[in-house]
């Protein structure tokens, strides 16, 4: 049996505990790297949806969205707005209880709603906007249940 001196032996074993998480930052890395390979034609990284040019779209939220941890899924549509620019966001849905969260250039929350002012579960978001960039409307279904068609719409708000 080999004897080790002390500071061979004191390096051996702090080497062990920093090669446990070099091995799971390993294995990290390769399942990150393995989820964004290509499927098909697609690829599952995170890849939101340009709102259309017409600021509206009819659209279906399910369970091939983004899972949100609380058991439902949510939809991403983004859209550039400007400072001091006024907008309202409309989404409605006669088949889910929405949620509309519009998500600030850094991934803040910038703003919420859950049931808009006209006694619905339908969602309704006013907001000005203080930076230019490019924002997030994040389309959910209240305590993460439910799913289906919904109507979002954008609508920038002009002085008279």
């Amino acid at each position: 049996m080999r004897m080790f001196p002390i500071k061979e032996m004191l390096r051996s074993k702090l080497a062990l505990p920093l090669a446990i998480p070099t091995a799971l930052l390993s294995i990290s890395l390769s399942t990150a790297i393995a989820s964004a390979q290509t499927v098909g034609s697609q690829t599952s990284m995170y890849n939101p949806i340009q709102l259309p040019a017409s600021d509206e779209v009819t659209d279906v939220l399910s369970e091939k969205d983004i899972p949100t941890g609380f058991g439902g899924f949510a939809r991403d549509y983004v859209i550039n707005l400007e400072e001091g620019d006024y907008i309202v966001i409309d989404l409605i849905s006669d088949e889910f209880d929405t949620i509309i969260t519009l998500l600030a250039p850094d991934g803040s929350t910038f703003g919420e709603n859950d049931d808009g002012p006209d006694g619905t579960t339908n969602s309704m978001l006013f907001a000005r906007i203080t930076e230019s960039g490019r924002y997030i409307m994040r389309v959910t279904p209240y305590a993460g249940q439910g799913s289906g068609t919904f109507n979002l719409k954008l609508t920038r708000l002009r002085p008279i």
